[in-house]
């Protein structure tokens, strides 16, 4: 089969289509052939060096395609349409996918569409409701909101919890974007002082929970924006993972709940739990289309270069996905 693999000799910046062997599959995987993979920020890591989440040497932690091998789970069938996480290898003709993770693709969508759903909306759902806890009404400030993660979040807290939901983006493209998904209050960071927009927003109070892509550039802002009891969830540094001259005592004396999660290297019961509660709280919002998965580009398998090129240069709004039948 074809696969997809960081080229030797070049300082992991390249990728390569080339020939490589069909998984094997363990006593519980399914075998799937692909027909889409999704890009993510780890492949990008783990391409470079920085970040290795399996020792499969193909690239990709998500895929959607056809069961082509049930081995012997009584769930699915050859040809059942399936998407989910897996250990790797996604980015490739055939890929092992664990059965407990594998969730059925309902008959509205679309294999690129279900391709943009596992690794953005399983860390949107677990990130505001396992470890963020919203509830109804309350006021939720996501940043990256044009981004996968945050156009799966603004829907979700939009569609599940009728959450006040306050963005940030770079660009009025991607802003005018969130506030088609359901954002209340779109905020320009490159123009505008995001924590004064919160507190506008919010009659000074700040918001009940963060969802922080950007690590310590927002620091201090983060910190003038969220109310006293509230929670932020610490999911990327894309702004930097050091900081100097934090004063603990500020997240204390405001009795600020802060955790740090990511979904990739969570355990493979973590993540079999989380895609079933997925399935049955979500995947009905999806089939009736007030929930959606949003694709920005699609290229071919063998362009795969090109599509870790377009997210690096973070001009996507919503999923990068790659077409292995192309």
């Amino acid at each position: 089969m074809k696969g997809i693999v960081v080229k030797e000799g070049n300082n992991r910046n390249e990728m390569e289509l080339t020939d490589m062997p069909k998984p094997e599959i363990g006593a519980g995987d399914v075998l799937v052939k692909v027909d889409h993979a999704a890009v993510n920020r780890t492949d990008i890591l783990n391409r470079e060096g920085k970040s290795g989440y399996a020792v499969n040497p193909i690239l990709g932690v998500e895929a959607a395609g056809t069961i082509a091998d049930a081995n012997g789970h009584q769930s699915f069938a050859e040809g059942d349409r399936v998407m989910g996480l897996v250990n790797g290898g996604g980015y490739a003709e055939y890929v092992a996918m664990p059965a407990d993770r594998a969730m059925k693709i309902p008959s509205s969508l679309s294999f690129a569409e279900a391709a943009a759903i596992p690794e953005v909306f399983l860390t949107a759902y677990q990130t505001l409701y396992w470890i963020g806890k919203l509830q109804q009404h309350e006021t939720v400030l996501i940043h990256a909101g044009a981004s996968g993660v945050g156009t799966a979040a603004i829907q979700l807290a939009k569609q599940l919890s009728e959450a006040k939901v306050i963005v940030t983006a770079g660009s009025e493209r991607k802003l005018t974007f969130c506030r088609e998904l359901g954002a209340d209050v779109p905020i320009n960071y490159k123009e505008q002082a995001f924590d004064e927009e919160v507190l506008k927003a919010t009659d000074n109070e700040g918001v009940d929970l963060i969802l922080d892509f950007i690590g310590a550039d927002y620091w201090d802002k983060n910190m003038k924006s969220i109310k006293k009891g509230g929670r932020w969830v610490l999911i990327g540094v894309l702004g930097g993972a050091e900081l100097e001259n934090v004063n603990l005592m500020s997240l204390m004396s405001n009795y600020i709940q802060l955790t740090g999660t990511l979904l990739t290297p969570r355990t493979d019961a973590y993540k079999a739990e989380l895609s079933s509660e997925f399935a049955r709280t979500v995947i009905p919002y999806m089939d009736k289309g007030s929930v959606r998965p949003i694709i920005d580009t699609i290229f071919p398998g063998r362009k795969a270069n090109q599509a870790h090129q377009h997210m690096e240069n973070n001009q996507n709004i919503g999923k990068i996905l790659l077409s292995m039948n192309e």
